[in-house]
C-alpha cells in the first residue's frame, strides 16, 4: 500500500541536500536538457501540475534494498555505494528523479558550468515566467521582443541560486524585492511592480505551495531480497509508461544495476571509454548479451547471472574493446564508426565477440593486433568480412533480412560455433548467400555500382572522417554529360564521383569540363598528387567528355584496386 504526502519544493530540496532523498542504483542518470528544466520552473510558478514523486522509504538502522547515490549538484555523475546500515531514514526515489534533480540544480547548483537565471521582468500578467541557463549573465538576451501588448520588452536576469538563498534567509518576499529594486536603482513604477510580482510568484511557488505529491511504497522486508528487488524494478518499468520514457535498454540497465550495483560503474566507465566509436549504453548492453551467448534473451528473463557475467569479466571486456579500436584503426575503419551517429553496431558486436573468445590471455588481449602483418590470417579474415559486409550494406534496412533480428541470430550462431578458431569469414558469407541479400564478395568494376556509395567514398579517400552530400562532385560535370545524351545511371556512377569541398565544387569547378579544370586550375606541382588523391586516370584523352565511357572503365579499375588494397 502507498502512503501519500505533499511537500513544497523548498522542503524537497532540503531533504535532497540533507541526503534524506537519494537515488537507488536502478535509476539512470540525469537526461533532461536545460530547456526542460527551464520549462519546469515556468510550470511551477504557473501553478501547473507536473506529476507526483514515488519512493520507497528505507528506515534508519536497516540495510537498504539497493545501493544508492546522492543527487548531483552540478550535473556530473555520482557513483552509487552500498551500506549495511542506514544512519538515517531515507526516501529512495524511483519516479520523479528528473524533476527533483532539475529543482536541485536550478536552486542550488549548476549544469555543465551554467547557472539558472530568472527574468524579473517576466510577463506575470500572462503567467509567463522566463528562466534560462547561462555561464555568464552577459550571455542572456537584454530584450524579449516576443512579449505582447504592454508587457516589458526589457529583461532583468537574476541568479536563481541567489534569489533562493535570500528568500530562505529572510522568509520575506517583500524585503527581497525591495533589496533588488535598490540594488539595480529601479525607479520606473511598472518595472518595480514586475519585480515585486515575480519575486512573489517565485516565493509562492518554491516556498509556500505544497506542489510535490509524494507516494511512499512499502517494502515487505520479510520477503526474499531478490524478489523484492525484482518487484521494485518491475514497478520502475511500469512507471516508465509516463514521464520521461526510458528505452528498453535503459530498463535492462536498471535491472542489471538492481542485481549488482557495480554494474553502474561498469556501464558508465565502458561507455565513456568507447563512445568515440558509437558504443552507448544500449549498444553495450546488447554486446554483453551477445558475449554471454544470449543475443535473443528477453528483458523479463534477465537474471543476476547476466549482471555477474559483466562484472566478473570486466577486464576482458575492456581489453576486448581496446583491441577492437586498434583493429578498426589498422583497417582504416575507425572513423567510419567514429564520425557519424546511427552506424549499425552489428559488425562491432561480432568483431568484439571473436576477440573476446580468442585463446589469448586477458593481459595480452589489448595488443593482439599490435604487430599484425599479411601472414596474420585471422586479422585478414576479419578485415575482409568487415569490408565486404559494409560494402554490401548487409547491416542496413531493406537489405534482404532484418539485421537486428535475423542478422544477429544467424551471425551469432556461426560465431559461437567458431569460438577460439580463425575468424569464419567464408561461413558468414555463406549465410549471406542463403538469404535474399543483394550480396557479392567479388569487387569488380560491375559490383562497385551496387555497393554502399558512402562507404566507397570513405575507402577511396583513406578514411575521410566525414562525408557530406554537398562535397560529392561529378568529376565530368552533369550538365555537359546530359547535353551529350549520357545515361543518368552512368552520370551518377561511383566512377564519376569524387569529394571536393563545397566551395570549390559550387565555385571554381562548377560546370567546367574536366580537361579545362585540370589543365588550367590544378598547378603542375600538385597535379600528380591531385590525380592520385581522386583516383583520376592520368591519360589526358580520358579527360574529354567524348571519352566518358572509357574514363568510367579506367577509373573503375583504379577504384577496385584501391578497395582491394591492404590485405584484401
Amino acid at each position: 500500500m502507498a502512503n501519500w504526502s505533499s511537500l513544497s519544493v523548498k522542503n524537497a530540496i532540503t531533504k535532497i541536500k540533507d541526503n534524506e532523498m537519494v537515488l537507488p542504483v536502478i535509476q539512470r542518470r540525469l537526461v533532461w536538457p536545460e530547456e526542460k528544466m527551464e520549462m519546469l520552473f515556468d510550470s511551477l510558478l504557473k501553478g501547473n501540475s507536473f506529476g507526483s514523486v514515488i519512493c520507497i522509504e528505507e528506515e534508519k538502522g536497516t540495510k537498504p534494498l539497493f545501493a544508492f547515490r546522492e543527487f548531483t549538484r552540478n550535473g556530473n555523475p555520482v557513483d552509487s555505494g552500498e551500506t549495511d546500515e542506514l544512519s538515517k531514514t531515507q526516501w529512495f526515489i524511483i519516479d520523479g528523479q528528473q524533476r527533483l534533480q532539475s529543482f536541485y540544480i536550478g536552486l542550488l547548483g549548476t549544469y555543465n558550468g551554467r547557472r539558472m537565471y530568472y527574468d524579473l521582468y517576466s510577463d506575470y500578467s500572462e503567467d509567463e515566467y522566463d528562466f534560462k541557463f547561462a555561464a555568464k549573465i552577459e550571455e542572456l538576451p537584454k530584450n524579449n521582443k516576443e512579449r505582447s501588448g504592454q508587457a516589458l520588452k526589457e529583461c532583468l536576469w537574476y541568479p536563481v541560486t541567489g534569489l533562493y538563498d535570500r528568500l530562505a534567509d529572510t522568509n520575506d518576499d517583500d524585503q527581497v524585492a525591495e533589496e533588488i529594486i535598490k540594488k539595480y536603482d529601479v525607479e520606473d513604477s511598472k518595472k518595480i511592480k514586475h519585480i515585486e510580482k515575480n519575486v512573489r510568484a517565485f516565493y509562492r511557488g518554491i516556498f509556500n505551495a505544497e506542489s510535490i505529491g509524494v507516494s511512499k511504497v512499502a517494502v515487505n522486508k520479510s520477503k526474499d531480497e531478490v524478489e523484492n528487488r525484482q518487484r521494485i524494478v518491475e514497478l520502475f518499468r511500469r512507471l516508465n509508461d509516463g514521464g520521461t520514457r526510458l528505452s528498453s535498454y535503459d530498463l535492462v540497465a536498471s535491472m542489471f544495476k538492481g542485481f549488482d550495483y557495480k554494474m553502474e560503474k561498469f556501464l558508465d566507465t565502458v561507455v565513456e571509454e568507447n563512445k568515440d566509436i558509437g558504443i552507448d549504453q544500449d549498444v553495450l548492453i546488447k554486446l554483453l548479451l551477445i558475449l554471454n551467448d544470449k543475443p535473443s534473451k528477453e528483458m523479463a528473463d534477465l537474471s543476476a547471472e547476466d549482471a555477474e557475467f559483466a562484472t566478473k569479466n570486466y577486464e576482458r571486456i575492456q581489453a576486448t574493446l581496446k583491441a577492437l579500436k586498434k583493429f578498426l584503426t589498422a583497417t582504416l575503419n575507425y572513423y567510419w564508426f567514429a564520425s557519424a551517429k546511427n552506424r549499425s553496431a552489428i559488425p562491432l558486436y561480432f568483431l568484439a565477440y571473436h576477440i573476446y573468445y580468442m585463446d589469448v590471455k586477458t593481459a595480452d588481449l589489448e595488443n593482439v593486433f599490435k604487430t599484425f602483418d599479411t601472414k596474420d590470417k585471422n586479422f585478414h579474415n576479419m578485415e575482409v568480412w568487415l569490408r565486404i559486409s559494409l560494402l554490401n550494406k548487409v547491416f542496413s534496412r531493406g537489405c534482404g533480412w532484418i539485421p537486428y533480428k535475423t542478422g544477429i541470430k544467424k551471425i551469432h550462431a556461426i560465431m559461437m560455433a567458431n569460438k577460439g578458431k580463425e575468424f569464419p569469414t567464408e561461413a558468414l558469407f555463406t549465410v549471406y548467400r542463403l538469404h535474399p541479400l543483394h550480396f557479392t564478395a567479388a569487387i569488380t568494376g560491375q559490383s562497385i555500382e551496387a555497393f554502399d556509395q558512402e562507404y566507397m567514398l570513405y575507402l577511396i579517400y583513406n578514411g575521410q572522417p566525414s562525408i557530406r552530400s554537398e562535397d560529392i562532385d561529378h568529376i565530368h560535370p552533369r550538365t555537359l554529360l546530359e547535353k551529350a545524351g549520357v545515361d543518368e545511371n552512368k552520370i551518377n556512377s561511383i566512377a564519376n564521383f569524387q569529394l571536393l569541398d563545397s566551395g570549390t565544387n559550387r565555385g571554381a569547378k562548377n560546370g567546367k569540363p574536366l580537361n579545362e579544370w585540370i589543365d588550367n586550375e590544378i598547378e603542375d606541382g600538385i597535379r600528380e598528387d591531385y590525380l592520385k588523391r581522386h583516383l583520376i586516370p592520368a591519360d589526358k584523352k580520358l579527360w574529354n567528355v567524348g571519352a566518358f565511357e572509357d574514363f568510367l572503365s579506367a577509373r573503375a579499375k583504379l577504384i577496385v584496386s584501391k578497395i582491394k588494397g591492404g590485405t584484401i
